[in-house]
């Protein structure tokens, strides 16, 4: 079974107990992963999230394999900021 075929096929569990062994080097009981386990975990998330999920980090890997990479304008275009009265006074021209 290739990694394509793996992760049409794979449950989200898999996928974030993977996720967890990606960037933790743990599994989620504790137990740690060696250096090759973290690398493939890595891999299959990644190919994971380029199948199944929508993403709006500023670099994720797209439907087609490829890296997808934000702008910071593209960033705040998605992220607007909120006005609040409690905001913190900013001063740009000091």
């Amino acid at each position: 079974m290739d990694i394509i075929e793996l992760v049409e096929h794979m449950s989200e569990d898999m996928y974030l107990r993977l996720k967890c062994a990606a960037e933790t080097g743990k599994w989620p009981e504790g137990v740690a992963v060696d250096k090759a386990q973290q690398l493939s975990a890595v891999q299959i998330t990644m190919a994971y999230q380029a199948k199944h999920l929508e993403s709006d980090q500023t670099l994720s890997i797209g439907p087609n394999g490829e890296m997808i990479m934000k702008t910071k304008s593209e960033l705040r275009a998605d992220f607007p900021a909120k006005k609040d009265s409690n905001d913190i006074a900013r001063f740009s021209d000091l």
